[in-house]
């Protein structure tokens, strides 16, 4: 296919531009061959033309599909172009945050100038075995492949990093290094990455500068070479140095430093070592004030000198040569001071006492004479004779300036050497990676020597950098078998040769110098004379004859030649070096004892801006003196020549840091920056080589998966490369596009592209009738729905219109009827309505006529009537008048006779008007009397004519009368005297009625006030019952809030409970994980420590005799080591090994010696501190107890009578035992023990009395228990009535810190009280009854009890019971013996026999008819025990066939009878050879994971046993009768348990390890290459660095593979009898490992970060968890470590665009760090067109809203994190006396007891 035909319409395009270097446009019209403008739109939417070149007609580049944009290789774009590899590079680093790219076999690293989580141990350990095309790009990958090399291919390696100023190239060079010490294991044995460091401080310190562009540049390049031995360990370095620039010291451009060095000086001269050197502010001096900016923004010059101090110290250098440096450092500063005034034209002169140069002679221990003298002063030399000459000022001043250089110069080198010392290894060097740190190609606007020799450098760089590419490309060709063509490619030879050649620039350089009047003018005019015509890369600037112009492989640099010829001189006056030597300064004599002899006979040119320094090869002490001669030039090709030398033996492998920005904005792009160096740093020439050939390449297998969809059925063979041929040869026409490889298919640039736009294409065309089909369909049925409704609805619209027209006809009959009648009522109404006006018109007509009659009528009548009474009222008034005029002359007449009359009256009235006054009360009075007078007298006529004729019958009652006259007359007075009291009376009365108007005033008043008061106290009363109301609402809300609040309070607390107790529990966690790591770095060191002694003992060839000797009583004392002890013995048996050989270096053994010792020491505090955690969590739940101890007072006063009867039981007991011994003692004689005596009948009845009255004892101590926990019972029930929360919080302590033992403390007081006085008293029986010839059993010796105070109580009860236990049947058996003997010496000894002779006892032993589950060996039979059942077992034969734990059961009976017959040094060396057996057979086949398991079962089975027959109680409740008989007697082992559980800890570990190494490299594969769902993702395009194929080919792995692997483990432990919860836990840390493995490699791959993986990944999980149904193991917590790994996958697959969609990610990965998350989304990858990148807006918004998360910055999880293991009790119900051993085990030697 043409190339022209891929310009149609909306293909997208690059165009240059000013600004962005190149600029995207689409067409918006097709080009047609011919056309000479394209019609373009700009991506803001401007619409431009094109003009294309009108010779060349080059069109422009074409745009890579946005698939392939953002790849992690630039050769995986299918257009290999300049504007191609800037936009891929410009979305990694500004999108993704991405700042590593692959180019080939080159690394791209963008400066970030941010600090990136990306360079841990977890990257470390990600990176670390990973192929370098599987993983995302980064230095580390490229370390990898370096360190992968070396050790395969056992070649030196080269890491060449370059790059401008300020672009990373030291930071890189860092990290390498850092990668190399750890993986070879280095950072903790050699310590060599931590010499380099802290090497580090001191090389910036001296050789690095802040410059315009960086503020801490290195003015200088260097070559590390990193040494390792045989086994790929750092052991040690060596540094060396190019290109120093030594101008920097006398010379600062503007905002420019010097070296840091002399501003840390500076910075310090305040502090008292620095004192004499009399410095102060860096502006005093010259040589720190030039670029006038002292100071770096962020940076304590002060801080870091003392940095520099100390890297000094950690190197070796002693304070005594650290104040040398600083005083040579400090006379530097004072030189650049000293000031050279103009005598005349021709000399110059120091000014006398110069201050300066006196603190400088000073500080060098010269002469101020000598110094000043030859500042000034310059020595001639000639055949005869020599010459003492002044120099002008500027010569001196120069003089001046380059001693000062060269002083600096031999410090920096001195430096180097003791840096070199410091790192140099002790041991041969096996090979070596070197890491070049050089500078990238230099051009500025004014370039000198300096960027001269940079550039030739670089030059030389470049060529073999081409040559490599073109090797690998040619190789990768041959490979292939494809027909091989040269590849065109820039050859910068013939540069070369114009630098380096015969009459080159260099050679014309130095013969330049020779020359006694020699300038940069007249070498200028040679190198025109020479090259202008003959040389098309060196060209002649237009306006300028003092400059020369040289095509570089970059670009072309114009050199100024003013200072050339000085710069390669370098010379400095040899009377001014022959005075330094003559210091009385040590350091100074140093760095001038090999000191050239350097003569320039025409003296020292005028300098420059810069000079260099190159680090010379060292000379051999016979050298002429022309090799002292050597000019800079010629020193800098023999040392590059040297250097490509050593990078031509090696393999290299580049590294091209690249600077964004000139302002260090973090992730800001600059892509004119950015181009100026991808040109000048060789990238752009890769992707020039690798597009001039066949760039992409495919697998078969790749090819065919990615572009299936681009055949037919048909095309489709069994053979893929014959597939792929057939489909390549129908879809590119030309062949010349593509190759056939063996195994690969090569296709030329755009070839890709085009493959991947029929892909598109084909897609869109599918994709077109899919939607096609699927909206006909759509549509369909649609249209069907539609036309089923519109026929129901049709026919619900006819029914309902025709029930409408039914409705309407009757409603129009209605209508019609209802008209008739309607029209005919209103007709009747309007006829009535007529009738009925006409009526009433009627009836008022005729109204109104009437009544106007009769009004007629009635005016008239009214009329008569007025008239009438107006008449009538006339008269009357009339009338009136004259009876008025009458009446009033009566008056008058009358008036006048009135008048008359008064005045007679008047004056009659005068005469007794006084007398009237006197009597008016009288006269009425009298009137009185007198009518009573009248009625008397009237009486008296009456009583006068009774009188007359009854004068005398009734003479007594006129007596009477007369009486009653006098009482009449009294009463008078009588009346009198009354009227005087009614007055008084009236007053009184008026008086009273005041007071009563008063007293009703007061009333109302009081009225008033109790109405008031009784109002307010009513209102009073209602408000007192509205607070009541209130207060009793508020009481009861405060009831509500008081009962919330306790609720709550006992929530919190509850809560707090729980939180605390998880928390101790986490910390119980931490320290068991610490512990068990401990342990593994403790095995670790014993196996190291073991390697070493036999790598010494290898060593030694013949030992010297008398330095080894055999300690004798080894074999006597080797029984009683214990285990702990063997390493000591081995640790001790080493140094003697040691003090043989002669010439080793000890150090390490000792520092690992020292090493395990502080383990062990560690290992005994971190259990000790386990130990105090759990009394302190046994403490505090005893101090929440404290209550209910009180509540037992009842129950120990009890226990204390109990207590005292015991006492004196006790002492009863001790008087039967003494009456007992006086009974002895006093009939000791011949028959004292004999059988019937009577001794022994005393102490047979005190057995007797002793056994009967032990289960007596053993009964009330099991009423006092049962009585103990019934009141236990009856008191908690009561507190669950009373306080139930605290009752739950007690049941939780009591469940989570075994608090159960306080509930028993009576208990345990009382046995101990028991258990001592019945000890005591048997004891004392035993003892008497051991002076008698029984057979005793030795058990009897130790079974006494002693009880500690710092003992538990609870081990103490177990104790006792225990002895209580093996006391009564040990009773019982004395007692059966004692009545054997009894019997048998009292039938067949007569009594005189047993009184005069001593009878022999008989031993007769017990016939035992069962097996008592015990196996005895003899003690030479314990090596051939331990080969057969450990060292020589085979696991799968035993895990078949046999019992599961048979090894740990034999172990165990053989360990039961040691302990039976009481042999301490047997159980001790069984248990020592055991533990040592499995440590070896493990160490030797510790790679199986088979034997692993197995011993791991077995290590648990024997702990287990060790606990289930230990005689412990809490250990003996599943135990049946039979299996607590067998318990130990004798020994407790409570510390080898601790043991054993330290090698359980162990073996599982390495069990761990060795299923890690298995499933390792499955994971990747299964987890995210293999397509599980067949079809789901396509395979994207790769570069160079092929990453593993995702298609399952032969030897991959898949997830299947995974899980017959899990399945196989699984099966291997349960044959192995391996514990059920152990397995759990072991099924739990695999998950883990494959969550992790999977989760890191995807966070470091982009190509796996796709929709189409998230759903493999989800679709994978969920097969993991259907194995974990499928095994019944859902709930070992194996699940929840994968949930990171699905919410990643969740991650892929959920929309990312909204904030919605955000907020939804933030609530679902919890389990996911912040950066993890932001991982995921930047690298995000589409793997079809159809699909979108996530938006830097979301992630923004995503980091946004995550920003509060409290969490680690870690980006990876630790796959090296083994969760603590714990070995739960798991007794076995298998019955010791059972089982029976094979003969296939060979244990014949073993005899069942």
């Amino acid at each position: 296919m043409a190339a022209s035909e891929l310009y149609t319409k909306f293909a997208r395009v690059w165009i240059p531009d000013a600004d962005e270097v190149w600029k995207s446009a689409e067409l918006t019209k097709n080009y047609k061959h011919g056309d000479s403008t394209l019609h373009l739109t700009l991506e803001d939417g401007m619409d431009i033309e094109h003009k294309l070149d009108d010779k060349t007609k080059n069109l422009p580049h074409l745009r890579n599909p946005d698939i392939l944009v953002g790849e992690n290789d630039l050769t995986a774009l299918s257009y290999l172009h300049e504007p191609a590899v800037l936009h891929n590079l410009k979305v990694r680093f500004t999108d993704s945050k991405l700042i590593y790219t692959y180019c080939g076999i080159v690394l791209v690293a963008i400066n970030p100038y941010e600090n990136l989580p990306i360079y841990g141990s977890d990257i470390i350990n990600a990176y670390s075995g990973q192929n370098m095309g599987d993983m995302d790009p980064h230095i580390f990958a490229v370390a990898e492949e370096a360190y992968k090399q070396m050790a395969r291919d056992e070649r030196n390696q080269s890491i060449i990093v370059s790059g401008e100023s300020g672009a990373g190239k030291t930071v890189s060079a860092k990290y390498a290094m850092r990668y190399f010490a750890t993986v070879s294991g280095a950072a903790t044995e050699a310590n060599v990455e931590e010499k380099v460091l802290a090497s580090n401080p001191i090389m910036e310190a001296i050789g690095n500068a802040k410059t315009t562009r960086n503020d801490n540049s290195s003015r200088f390049g260097k070559y590390i070479e990193i040494g390792f031995d045989k086994h790929f360990r750092i052991i040690g370095a060596n540094m060396r140095t190019y290109l120093l620039e030594k101008s920097r010291v006398v010379f600062q451009a503007d905002e420019e430093r010097n070296y840091h060095i002399f501003y840390q000086l500076c910075a310090s001269s305040h502090l008292p070592e620095f004192k004499n050197l009399k410095l102060g502010s860096a502006d005093v001096f010259h040589c720190t004030n030039q670029g006038r900016n002292p100071v770096i923004d962020g940076v304590d010059d002060a801080k870091e000198m003392c940095t520099t101090q100390h890297a000094f110290s950690l190197l070796g250098i002693n304070e005594l040569n650290q104040k040398g440096l600083f005083q040579v450092l400090a006379a530097i500063l004072h030189l650049g001071n000293v000031e050279i005034k103009d005598r005349d034209s021709d000399s110059s002169i120091i000014p006398p006492n110069n201050r300066h140069l006196m603190v400088f002679c000073e500080l060098m221990g010269v002469t101020y004479q000598d110094m000043s003298h030859w500042l000034c002063h310059k020595k001639l030399k000639t055949a005869q004779e020599t010459y003492i000459k002044p120099i002008p000022r500027l010569q001196a001043s120069n003089a001046r300036d380059a001693l000062a250089k060269h002083i600096y110069a031999k410090v920096f080198n001195w430096i180097v050497d003791h840096v070199n010392k410091s790192l140099r290894a002790t041991v041969k060097q096996h090979s070596f990676i070197g890491v070049l740190d050089i500078y990238g190609f230099e051009t500025f606007e004014i370039n000198s020597f300096e960027q001269f020799c940079i550039n030739y450098a670089n030059e030389k760089l470049q060529q073999q950098f081409n040559m490599h590419v073109f090797k690998l490309e040619q190789e990768e060709y041959l490979k292939e078998q494809i027909p091989w063509t040269l590849i065109d490619f820039y050859d910068n030879q013939p540069c070369i040769n114009l630098i380096e050649a015969k009459m080159g620039v260099l050679d014309l350089l130095d013969e330049e110098c020779k020359m006694p009047k020699g300038s940069d003018d007249s070498w200028a005019q040679k190198l025109y004379n020479t090259h202008l015509k003959t040389c098309s890369l060196f060209e002649k600037p237009r306006m300028s004859n003092k400059a020369f112009i040289i095509q570089h492989f970059a670009d072309k640099v114009q050199y100024q030649c003013d200072g050339f010829l000085e710069k390669n001189k370098d010379t400095v006056n040899e009377e001014q070096i022959n005075v330094l030597k003559a210091s009385k300064l040590d350091l100074l004599v140093e760095l001038f004892q090999d000191e050239e002899k350097v003569t320039s006979p025409t003296g020292t040119a005028p300098g420059g801006r810069t000079r260099l320094s190159v680090k010379p090869k060292e000379i051999r002490s016979g050298a002429s003196s022309k090799e002292h001669k050597k000019t800079v030039g010629c020193q800098f090709r023999n040392s590059l020549a040297m250097l490509m030398e050593t990078l031509n033996a090696t393999t290299p492998h580049y590294v091209r840091c690249i600077k964004p920005n000139d302002l260090k904005f973090p992730f800001t792009f600059d892509p004119k920056r950015a181009v100026q160096q991808l040109r000048a740093c060789g990238v752009l020439e890769t992707i020039r080589i690798s597009a001039a050939g066949f760039p992409s390449r495919w697998t078969y297998q790749e090819f065919f998966s990615r572009y299936r969809v681009l055949m037919k059925q048909k095309d489709v063979l069994s053979d893929r490369r014959l597939t792929c041929r057939n489909v390549l040869e129908k879809l590119v026409q030309d062949q010349d596009k593509y190759q056939f490889g063996k195994t690969k298919i090569f296709f030329r640039a755009g070839q890709v592209a085009y493959l991947e736009k029929l892909r598109a294409d084909k897609l869109r065309k599918a994709c077109v009738r899919i939607q096609k089909t699927i909206r006909c369909w759509l549509v369909r049925k649609k249209y069907l729905r539609k036309k089923h409704a519109a026929i129901t609805i049709q026919r619900y619209t006819r029914g309902h219109q025709a029930r409408c027209l039914v409705k309407y006809m009757r409603r129009t009959l209605a209508a019609i009827t209802i008209q008739k009648f309607q029209r005919m009522c209103v007709q009747r109404k309007l006829y009535l309505q007529k009738q009925a006006a006409a009526l009433v018109m009627q009836t008022i007509l005729r109204a109104y006529m009437a009544r106007q009659k009769y009004q007629g009528l009635l005016r008239n009548h009214k009329a008569v009537f007025i008239q009438k009474h107006v008449r009538g009222w006339l008269a009357r008034q009339r009338y009136k008048r004259s009876l008025r005029a009458i009446v009033y002359l009566q008056c008058c007449i009358r008036r006048m006779k009135a008048k008359k009359e008064l005045k007679k009256l008047k004056i009659e009235a005068r005469s007794v008007e006084h007398f009237k006054k006197l009597n008016v009360g009288m006269e009425n009075k009298i009137m009185q009397l007198q009518r009573k007078l009248d009625e008397q007298a009237k009486d008296n006529r009456v009583t006068s004519e009774r009188l007359n004729s009854l004068e005398t019958s009734h003479a007594v009652e006129s007596e009477k009368l007369k009486v009653e006259v006098s009482k009449l007359k009294g009463i008078e007075e009588e009346a009198k005297n009354n009227a005087n009291r009614v007055t008084s009376l009236l007053e009184e009365l008026e008086r009273l009625r005041k007071e009563l108007t008063t007293t009703q005033k007061e009333k109302k008043t009081i009225e008033d006030w109790a109405t008031k008061y009784r109002d307010e106290m009513e209102k009073m009363v209602a408000e007192l019952k509205q607070q009541n109301g209130l207060l009793k609402t508020e009481k009861d809300d405060l009831n509500r809030m008081i009962k919330e609040q306790s609720q709550q309070m006992t929530e919190k607390m509850t809560r707090a409970l729980v939180e605390e107790t998880q928390q101790l529990e986490s910390d119980l966690n931490e320290e068991r994980s610490r512990y068990q790591n401990l342990l593994t770095e403790h095995l670790r060191l014993e196996e190291r420590y073991d390697d070493l002694k036999e790598e010494i003992t290898l060593s030694v060839s013949v030992p010297k005799p008398g330095h080894r000797r055999t300690d004798s009583t080894h074999s006597s004392n080797g029984s009683e080591c214990t285990y702990n002890s063997e390493f000591a013995e081995s640790e001790e048996s080493s140094r003697h090994g040691e003090d043989v050989t002669r010439g080793m270096d000890t150090s390490l053994t000792l520092k690992l010696q020292k090493r395990v010792t502080e383990l062990e020491q560690e290992k005994s505090s971190l259990r000790n501190e386990l130990e105090n955690k759990e009394e302190q969590f046994q403490r505090a739940r005893v101090r929440d107890d404290e209550e209910h101890k009180k509540s037992r007072g009842a129950e120990l006063e009890y226990e204390s009578l109990k207590r005292q009867e015991l006492d004196s039981e006790n002492k009863k007991l001790k008087h039967d035992l003494t009456a007992m011994r006086q009974s002895l003692l006093g009939n000791a004689g011949a028959g004292a023990g004999a059988p019937g005596s009577p001794p022994y009948k005393v102490l047979m009845d005190q057995l007797n009395s002793s056994c009967e009255e032990l289960e007596v004892r053993k009964e009330e101590v099991l009423i006092l228990r049962s009585q103990l926990v019934s009141q236990k019972e009856a008191m908690q029930h009561k507190e669950t009535m009373t306080e139930p929360v605290h009752y739950a919080e007690d049941v939780h302590k009591m469940k989570d810190s075994g608090a159960i033992t306080q509930a028993y403390l009576g208990l345990k007081e009382t046995n101990r009280y028991i258990s001592l006085s019945l000890s005591l008293s048997l004891s004392l029986s035993f003892s008497l009854l051991l002076s008698l010839p029984l057979p005793l059993s030795p058990s009897l010796c130790i079974s006494t009890l002693s009880l500690e105070p710092g003992t538990d109580l609870m081990e103490q009860l177990e104790k006792q019971d225990k002895t209580i236990r093996k006391l009564k049947k040990q009773l019982k058996v004395f007692s059966k013996k004692i009545g054997e003997m009894g019997a048998g010496h009292v039938e067949t000894i007569s009594p005189g026999q047993m009184v005069e002779e001593t009878v022999r006892p008989v031993n007769i032993p017990r016939r035992e008819k069962d097996f008592q589950g015990m196996l005895e060996y003899k003690k030479e039979d314990e090596l051939k025990l331990v080969k057969n059942l450990i060292l020589e077992l085979k696991p799968r034969g035993v895990a078949v066939n046999l019992i599961p734990g048979l090894p740990a059961y034999i172990l165990f009976m053989c360990l039961r009878h040691a302990d039976y017959v009481n042999d301490d040094q047997k159980v001790r060396t069984l248990l020592t050879s055991t533990i040592n057996s499995i440590k070896k057979i493990l160490k030797k086949r510790g790679d199986d994971f088979e034997t692993v398991s197995f011993w791991l079962s077995n290590t648990c089975r024997f702990l287990h046993c060790l606990k289930q027959y230990s005689g412990d109680e809490s250990f003996m409740k599943h135990n049946t009768p039979k299996q607590n008989d067998h318990c130990l007697s004798n020994f407790d082992l409570a510390e080898y348990r601790q043991v054993l559980s330290d090698l359980a800890i162990q073996i599982y570990q390495q069990l761990i390890k060795c299923m890690e190494s298995i499933l390792q490299p499955m994971i990747v594969s299964g987890m995210l290459e293999h397509e599980t769902i067949q079809g789901v993702s396509g395979v994207k395009p790769t570069g160079l660095r092929k990453r593993t194929s995702s298609i399952a080919d032969e030897g991959t792995y898949t997830l299947e593979s995974i899980l017959r692997q899990l399945s196989a483990f699984h099966s291997t432990m349960c044959q192995h009898g391996t514990d059920p919860e152990l397995i759990k836990q072991v099924v739990k840390q695999q998950f883990y490992i494959i969550g992790a493995v999977t989760l890191n490699n995807l966070l470091l791959r982009k190509d796996m970060c796709s929709w189409s993986k998230g759903m493999q990944i989800r679709y994978n999980v969920s097969q993991l968890e259907e194995w974990l149904r499928d095994k019944s193991l859902m709930l070992c917590g194996a699940k929840e470590t994968l949930e990171p790994l699905i919410q990643a996958a969740q991650l892929l697959q959920v929309k990312k665009k909204t904030d919605e969609d955000a907020e939804a990610i933030c609530s679902m990965c919890n389990s996911l760090s912040t950066s993890q998350i932001v991982k995921v989304l930047n690298l995000y990858t589409p793997v079809n067109e159809f699909e979108e990148r996530v938006s830097v807006t979301f992630i923004r918004t995503i980091q946004t809203r995550l920003r509060d998360r409290c969490e680690t910055p870690q980006l990876l999880m630790d796959t090296k994190i083994i969760y603590p293991v714990t070995f739960p009790f798991n007794p076995s119900s298998l019955a010791l006396e059972t089982i029976q051993i094979p003969g296939s085990l060979n244990l014949a030697f073993l005899t069942r007891v």
